[in-house]
């Protein structure tokens, strides 16, 4: 068992950005499904509006969960802190563009089934943004020589 154990260990150690991003991309798409789901179920918006509702509340979510526990960025300064967050909303806009046209050829062009289309175009999404915010929001800083 204590092989198990010292390998999971380093299995985490190795890949824990990764692995981290996995679960709150995960929970970021669950947020935005259960969001999108109560606004096209129960308040009856068009599944545009429903997007639009779903994505502002999972981009907020998002980006608390990524600053802290995925890409843990210290940066704690106002401006640094509106950068990565102009630069985090600024990306998942590309994202939401990509994501509400996927929703408006296949949900109201074609009339496909919208919980599974919302899904598969989620997943696309969330590929798309940890390359994003790993290379261009919340990056690390390089050590220079003599710091």
């Amino acid at each position: 068992m204590d092989k198990w154990m010292t390998r999971a260990r380093e299995i985490w150690r190795v890949h824990k950005e990764k692995l981290m991003y996995l679960i709150f991309g995960g929970l970021t798409t669950v947020v935005n499904y259960v969001m999108y789901f109560a606004c096209t179920r129960w308040l009856e918006q068009d599944e545009m509006v429903a997007n639009s509702v779903a994505w502002v509340v999972s981009v907020l979510f998002a980006f608390v969960t990524n600053k802290l526990w995925v890409f843990e960025s210290k940066q704690t300064g106002g401006k640094r802190f509106l950068l990565e967050l102009g630069s985090f909303v600024s990306a998942r806009v590309l994202s939401f563009l990509l994501e509400s046209g996927i929703m408006l050829l296949f949900v109201t062009m074609w009339h496909f089934w919208d919980l599974p289309v919302k899904l598969a175009a989620n997943v696309l999404v969330v590929i798309m943004n940890y390359f994003a915010s790993k290379w261009f929001i919340f990056k690390k800083e390089e050590k220079r020589e003599g710091d």
